[in-house]
């Protein structure tokens, strides 16, 4: 072989030589990419996954919702009603009701008596305080009492107490039957803004209120609370004709006599 053909030949092996490190270099680098891509589309998984996790934790972790008494009640009054009260007017009687967003007689005394009890609000006679209770969670299979009532506290911090009531009424509107799961929190948000109230999706799906609720829950059993609804009128239980929930005209009695 010639010297020529040698140094060709050389050449050539040299630029083989170097093509193949070349292509292993590009293997390598593609190896590499396709590494940290996978890496990477693993960790964004995990956040993903973490983010969505305690976006939905329930809070464990006790909070009380603003505007709320030491006795667990939000109070409604004639300012919260919209209206305005003479110097001069008397005091209002104070009526408490416990009730829980699940039962169906609170639903019942809500719709016998919510409009005598808003009327009266307004005019100056009484304030009501509700005090919410999840004591019927056994009653559906997603424990609505806390979510339901959870979020109308949710709504009562974010909006105040006019607009925790236009929710507390929605909510005994679209009561859901016992034994079901009740309204998925979505639908509980979306109550909450046709309330009025602000962005409480955080709120609703975290339970921020859950562990209030529970201790609400205990304290009306201490206080001697063994159903729903129980009223009272300036301290004293009102109840209807055989035990039942007090009528419009039992409730009217009670307050005039209070007021007396």
């Amino acid at each position: 072989m010639s010297n020529e053909r040698q140094q060709r030949a050389a050449r050539a092996e040299q630029m083989r030589k170097e093509r193949e490190k070349a292509s292993r270099r590009q293997r390598n680098l593609i190896s590499v990419a396709i590494v940290v891509v996978v890496v990477g589309l693993i960790a964004l998984g995990t956040w993903a996954v973490k983010s969505e996790s305690d976006r939905n934790a329930t809070n464990k972790e006790l909070v009380a919702p603003a505007a709320t008494t030491d006795d667990y009640g939000v109070v409604y009054d004639a300012a919260a009603a919209g209206a305005e009260l003479a110097d001069d007017a008397p005091k209002p009687v104070e009526v408490v009701v416990y009730e829980d967003f699940q039962c169906p007689a609170c639903q019942a005394f809500e719709s016998a008596n919510g409009a005598f009890l808003d009327k009266a609000v307004g005019d100056g006679p009484i304030t009501v305080e509700y005090r919410p209770i999840a004591f019927l969670d056994r009653a559906s299979t997603t424990e609505y009492s806390t979510r339901s009532a959870n979020a109308a506290l949710c709504v009562l911090e974010d909006s105040g107490v006019t607009t925790f009531k236009a929710m507390h009424d929605l909510l005994f509107a679209n009561q859901p039957a016992e034994g079901s799961a009740g309204l998925a929190n979505d639908d509980l948000v979306a109550m909450a803004g046709q309330a009025g109230a602000g962005e409480i999706e955080t709120c609703v799906r975290k339970r921020t209120y859950g562990p209030w609720l529970a201790d609400a829950t205990d304290a009306s059993r201490d206080a001697g609370v063994s159903a729903t609804p129980t009223v009272l009128v300036a301290g004293d239980e009102v109840e209807g004709a055989g035990g039942g929930s007090p009528s419009t005209a039992e409730l009217q009695a009670a307050i005039e006599k209070a007021a007396a």
